[in-house]
This record gives structure tokens, C-alpha cells and sequence, in this order.
């Protein structure tokens, strides 16, 4: 989905948080509960973003909230662990997110190569 293709809703531009982009990354790969997210936000960022509980479960909360990830009934449901998963809005919001980001870096390069 490109720019334009994306409602003119102000919140569909804005840039995401470090944190909530790769939580959203994370997601986009398959479901996950809490301690799995932020393990993997830590692998995938190379320990760049180490998310504690109160900035995952926040963030978290804000995401359902945005109808950007939904609560599901995951496979470990024996010790109370709340899964989560990227809605359709969610996955539209981070290829946004990422054609946004791979225009920076296109840009920076090409600023970059012009100045050396």
C-alpha cells in the first residue's frame, strides 16, 4: 500500500515510535504474548530497543486502541499469556511506515553522494 493510497487520516503519516515500529515488526511475523515481544524486539533491533513491561504494555494498549494489533486466544493459554497480532490496519500502517522510511534513506543517500 502506497502513501497514497492511505486515508487522509493525519495519524497515518506520522512517524512511529523506535519501540512501536518494531513491535509492529515483530507482529508482522506471527503472533506473539508479551515476554516473546520483547525478546524479539531485542533480537530483531539488535539490542538497539529493549522494551520494560510498562513501555510494552502501554504501548500495547495504545496499538488496540488504534485497531493496529488485536488480542487473540493463543497456543499457551495455561499461564495466562495474552497473544497478540497485527489487524489488516496494522500491517497497512507499517508498510506506510516503511516506504516512509525507506524514502528517508534513499534521499540521505542520494544528499550524501551529491556532497562527497
Amino acid at each position: 500500500m502506497s502513501l497514497d493510497d492511505m486515508s487522509s487520516n493525519a495519524d497515518d503519516f506520522r512517524p512511529l515510535s523506535e519501540p512501536v515500529l518494531w513491535i509492529l515488526v515483530s507482529l508482522s511475523r506471527q503472533p506473539r504474548h508479551g515476554y516473546a515481544l520483547m525478546k524479539d524486539v531485542e533480537s530483531l533491533s539488535e539490542g538497539r530497543t529493549r522494551l520494560g513491561t510498562g513501555t510494552l504494555y502501554g504501548a500495547l494498549r495504545r496499538l488496540i486502541d488504534e485497531d493496529l494489533i488485536e488480542a487473540v486466544d493463543g497456543a499457551d493459554s495455561s499461564r495466562d499469556k495474552q497473544t497478540y497480532r497485527l489487524t489488516r490496519t496494522g500491517r497497512a500502517r507499517l508498510e506506510t511506515e516503511l516506504e516512509r522510511l525507506q524514502h528517508v534513506v534513499r534521499t540521505a543517500l542520494h544528499l550524501r553522494r551529491r556532497h562527497a
